[in-house]
């Protein structure tokens, strides 16, 4: 079906009827604004990103339904950082023509699966016609207590840092992607369907062990920049201790550079955060699967201990758009 054949408000009523009704949403889609609820004592997180095609994303690579998962949990990912809940979603689409009404249905299929598996409700958005490529903007917001709120700018000397589950997948898909060449099934999970650490951050901050967080999305090493220009500190950063995933440490035997990946790549969506070392049993309590990669130094800038044992200075280098 032509969307045309539909009409804006048709689709957007599809959409309304799709979305399961949720604890704390007075008023959702279909008025001007969304009425909300928050939980007493604590305080909102609002997050906001864009998603355009041959930017982020091909359409002749990537499932629609999957690009509707992709867009929700890049956007919880920065919720997850912040020890926080994601609650409420918001949608805008940037429509091209000649894009089906059963492929913008995959879309919001899998939109809304991956906000139930989050525990958020989509209440709001906006539709119009895009001239050129396909354009998905999302706002998400979230809540936290106000005592276990964990901001990028609290790591100190001393204090170790720390990643979750593994580094490069994603890059390592996309490179693949480029060249012509289908990457293997997890590397493509990673990239195309991302898991926000939810669950993790708040374990983080309800037990009050992170001095700094923040996701991984532009690449290791950019993100570990913009903790370190926040807190006004340095890090050493260990290449050895990287958590690789299996594809990418399959991908070093033959070409060793691919552990820039890992550095630069991006798009991972872990968790990068400082543990100061009173703290550190504390983490080791409650078995999840994070590894220490590096420490927190005084002297501003970020250096990176190579395999061989050099220490070499490192740029926040990792994805701008400009």
């Amino acid at each position: 079906m032509k969307l045309s054949e539909l009409g804006e408000f048709g689709f957007i009523e599809r959409i309304r009827q799709a979305v399961a009704k949720a604890p704390g949403v007075a008023v959702g889609i279909g008025d001007d604004c969304a009425v909300l609820e928050l939980p007493p004592g604590e305080r909102l997180l609002t997050s906001t990103d864009l998603l355009i095609e041959d930017v982020h994303f091909r359409r002749e690579w990537t499932d629609m339904g999957l690009l509707g998962r992709k867009s929700v949990s890049v956007n919880v990912s920065d919720i997850a950082a912040m020890g926080g809940t994601p609650r409420y979603l918001y949608l805008g689409l940037g429509i091209p023509d000649g894009l089906a009404v059963e492929e913008l249905d995959a879309f919001v299929a899998g939109f809304l699966s991956a906000c139930a598996d989050y525990g958020a409700t989509l209440v709001g958005g906006d539709t119009c016609r895009s001239p050129g490529p396909l354009l998905i903007s999302v706002t998400v917001e979230g809540t936290v207590p106000a005592a276990e709120l964990v901001c990028r700018s609290g790591a100190r000397p001393g204090d170790a840092v720390y990643v979750s589950g593994t580094l490069g997948g994603s890059a390592l898909a996309l490179r693949r992607l480029l060249a012509g060449e289908t990457p293997d099934a997890e590397a493509a999970g990673r990239h195309h369907d991302p898991r926000a650490r939810v669950e993790l951050g708040r374990a983080l901050a309800a037990a009050g062990i992170p001095s700094s967080m923040i996701d991984v999305s532009d690449g290791l090493l950019a993100d570990l920049g913009h903790l370190l220009e926040a807190s006004g500190v340095g890090a050493e950063i260990d290449e050895s201790a990287l958590p690789l995933s299996e594809a990418l440490q399959a991908s070093l035997i033959d070409a060793p550079n691919s552990i820039e990946l890992a550095l630069s790549g991006g798009e991972d969506y872990e968790l990068l955060f400082t543990v100061p070392p009173e703290r550190e049993s504390l983490l080791a309590a409650l078995a999840v699967p994070v590894t220490r990669i590096g420490r927190i130094v005084l002297a501003a800038g970020l250096a990176v201990k190579q395999r061989s044992g050099t220490l070499r200075p490192a740029s926040p280098a990792g994805y701008n758009h400009f």
